[in-house]
């Protein structure tokens, strides 16, 4: 491995990994260290590296040839693919010792962990040698002043040991600040590998609209626990922050009086389209559809289009498409008149009309469509979203590629990925 004294954790998350050969595997998610019943540095045992399929494995230090700045190399040689799994031992160090409480060796004084530095040995191996801390202060108020943060050796903490790290509750302050510079998708696969209470401890500590993204993500079970494990009244705040189309699935697979229980508690305006999507089957176009696609009535400009698929919040497949109709434009709208691709709204004047650059041959699905017959239609069409209209022509919402894939793939594909990374990196390898 290339000379490098000391790595702190926060810096290696998310790094890329690469192969031997430069092929980019996937990302640093995670360092797992041993924990000791002793005050002796902890070893760190490996790496957690979420593939390119969301998979997370375990890969030997010995297999990293390289740590830089930008990123990790791993060596020629073989890892286990199998799915990581912490082990009754192992800490993870983001995931369960930043924000861990402690004390300083010898006194009372009470200290939150920040970070976590590893260090090599003349026997190759890595200790984690060095926490970044934070004194904890017990005073209130407005004006108080955050304390410094100091860089101490391991062996000057307290209650860091095999047995202190399992009961206590932690906060997720120094975690949520690494979750800002990911994806709702890579966070998910995160909160899904941290011990159970670790992971109601992140749900308190992120706010509504975070934990609806990273709830959207989730695999069902996982989804059902966390809604279970919340307060019923911030529950349902979440679900109101969720995508529509989202939080009817997640309702769906509640029991009858759960579901109702829910949208009593949501707000009217957020409930009434979460109720209409519970009237289709989820594996028809009624149950795919959002009903918040962005609709505008015919006299509306180019550049007003332009802005409104312009805004980032805004899912990518649903940017692909504006749709036109009489008023009122709130779903269910007046009649459908028809719909602008993007790309043609970028090549007409910013101050010409939808009205001129509609296409309005494009079929609309029924909200009865099956399955088969969206994916038919949007193979036929080469669409990433399509319009649901009733008989009488009002729009229901818009059907996306990316909900049509998550009901074709198999149930567990968010647990599993699609497949296993082959070449260099094989199966035979277990944790040093």
């Amino acid at each position: 491995m290339a000379a490098v004294n000391r790595v702190f954790a926060a810096q290696l998350a998310g790094l890329p990994v690469f192969g031997p050969d430069g092929e980019s595997i996937g990302k640093v998610r995670d360092l797992v260290a041993g924990l000791r019943l002793d005050q002796q540095p902890p070893r760190i045992l490996g790496i957690v590296v979420e593939l390119t399929t969301r998979r997370r494995v375990f890969v030997p230090m010995l297999r990293v040839t390289s740590i830089e700045p930008s990123a990790v190399t791993l060596a020629t040689g073989s890892v286990n693919m199998r799915r990581f799994h912490q082990r009754p031992n192992e800490v993870l160090v983001v995931g369960q010792l930043f924000d861990a409480y402690a004390t300083l060796a010898g006194s009372d004084t009470r200290i939150t962990v920040v970070d976590a530095a590893m260090e090599p040995t003349r026997t190759r191996d890595w200790v984690l040698a060095k926490l970044a801390i934070r004194e904890r202060s017990s005073r209130l108020g407005l004006g108080r002043r955050r304390s410094a943060m100091q860089v101490l050796p391991w062996s000057e903490v307290s209650g860091l040991g095999l047995t202190d790290l399992t009961g206590q509750t932690q906060g997720a302050a120094q975690l949520l600040m690494l979750f800002d510079t990911m994806r709702p998708a890579d966070v998910a696969a995160t909160v899904r590998d941290l011990p159970l209470k670790r992971r109601h401890e992140v749900a308190d500590a992120m706010d509504d609209e975070h934990l609806a993204d990273v709830i959207e993500e989730l695999p069902e079970d996982d989804q059902k626990e966390l809604l279970s494990y919340l307060a019923e009244e911030r529950a349902a705040d979440i679900l109101e922050a969720m995508d529509p189309d989202d939080a009817a699935d997640l309702l769906a697979e509640l029991a009858p009086a759960e579901q109702n229980r829910f949208l009593e508690l949501m707000e009217p305006e957020e409930s009434a389209p979460v109720k209409r999507l519970l009237e289709y089957s989820s594996d028809t176009a009624g149950g795919l559809m959002t009903p918040e696609p962005v609709v505008l009535t015919p006299d509306a400009t180019i550049a007003e289009a332009l802005a409104h698929i312009r805004n980032a919040d805004l899912p990518v497949a649903l940017a692909s498409m504006v749709f036109v109709c009489r008023p009122p434009t709130e779903t269910p709208t007046g009649r459908f008149v028809g719909v602008v691709h993007f790309q043609r709204l970028l090549r007409e004047p910013p101050a010409e009309m939808v009205a001129a650059a509609i296409d309005s041959q494009l079929p609309a699905l029924r909200p009865k469509a099956t399955l088969s017959e969206v994916t038919r239609y949007f193979a036929a069409y080469n669409l990433t979203c399509g319009p649901v209209v009733d008989a009488e022509d009002h729009l229901l919402g818009a059907v996306t590629v990316d909900d049509v894939l998550d009901h074709l793939l198999p149930e567990d594909w968010r647990e599993t990925g699609l497949h296993d990374i082959t070449g260099e990196i094989t199966e035979e390898a277990e944790r040093a």
